[in-house]
């Protein structure tokens, strides 16, 4: 639960500092959980209310999940405009995966010194 809280709690709007891979992957495990849970529920509560539940949910974690990966962005000595890559067609989402798979730098960097798990 503490990497799907510390997102959201303590680092809710924290485009600063730095996020490794376990934190993130975990994260976005956990937010999968969350996605899968909210279509049975918006399923069961029919299209319109359904949609409703979906669209609250994504605009209270827009914000977070952003956040996450411009940190995890700058854990790879990387900028967070970078981010906006992902609007590319195709390989834009690609190329960003490729750059949250990647492992982080060791050490401190200009973004700050590396995550503890």
């Amino acid at each position: 639960m503490k990497y799907l809280l510390d997102p959201l709690v303590k680092h809710y709007a924290d485009f600063s500092g730095r996020a490794n891979r376990k934190q993130f992957w975990l994260y976005a495990l956990w937010l999968c959980v969350v996605y899968i849970v909210i279509g049975i529920l918006s399923a069961a509560l029919g299209e319109k209310a359904g949609n409703a539940v979906i669209v609250l949910v994504w605009l209270a974690l827009i914000v977070p999940n952003l956040a996450m990966i411009v940190r995890r962005l700058h854990d790879t000595d990387r900028s967070g405009w970078w981010v906006l890559i992902s609007f590319l067609p195709l390989i834009g989402g690609l190329i960003l995966f490729v750059f949250e798979v990647l492992p982080g730098t060791p050490g401190e960097n200009r973004f700050g010194s590396q995550p503890q798990n």
